[in-house]
């Protein structure tokens, strides 16, 4: 099994490359999803972040994410309470999906703040998806619907580019087109494949 740290800026392009990893035969765990995962109706996690954080439930009894936003960007503190509720439900529930990959596999942790939360150690191979700061804040006003405050807000709150760069393995540049990253991608995965053996 070959354990790799997947990440990225937010509007890096992360979910585009685990998308292609995955396609050709990676077990790709998504941080993002089991985020959601272990928030959700009925959870424990739930009811946790209502007792840290009060009424941030949508009228249906699911958290709003909105609300929540609201609450930790920009600080720290509840960021910080936050994340101590969801984040090691997250790496008990990525460590049971990881148990049940194939002994051969390769194994991608899609993790957003893989830097921010001290885990460049942890995998075999650290892989980055990589873009310019403008290529960001482009995408995140075109295709999040973020004004350029907000974006530069949620970049901000990351880990810097530099910092990412500086544990990565293998960068993957995706600011150019689909077809510039498949082929990236299909430079990469022989190497990969061959070490999960």
């Amino acid at each position: 099994m070959l354990r790799v740290g997947l990440t990225g800026g937010i509007g890096a392009g992360k979910s585009a490359v685990a998308a292609r990893l995955r396609e050709r035969g990676a077990v790709v765990i998504d941080s993002d999803l089991l985020a959601r995962e272990v928030v959700a109706r009925g959870t424990d996690g739930l009811a946790e972040v209502v007792e840290a954080f009060g009424d941030v439930l949508t009228a249906d009894g699911e958290l709003d994410r909105p609300a929540v936003g609201r609450i930790v960007f920009g600080d720290e503190v509840a960021r910080r309470k936050l994340e101590a509720i969801i984040h090691p439900r997250v790496r008990a529930r990525a460590a049971e999906i990881e148990a049940g990959a194939p002994a051969d596999a390769v194994v991608v942790h899609d993790i957003p703040l893989l830097v921010e939360t001290g885990q460049s150690d942890k995998f075999d191979l650290l892989l980055v998806a990589d873009v310019p700061v403008e290529v960001q804040l482009e995408r995140l006003t075109r295709d999040r619907g973020m004004t350029e405050e907000e974006a530069k807000a949620r970049i901000a709150s990351q880990a810097t580019r530099e910092q990412r760069l500086a544990v990565a393995d293998v960068v993957v540049d995706t600011s150019g087109s689909l077809a510039a990253l498949d082929a990236r991608i299909d430079e990469i995965w022989p190497t990969l494949a061959a070490r999960a053996r």
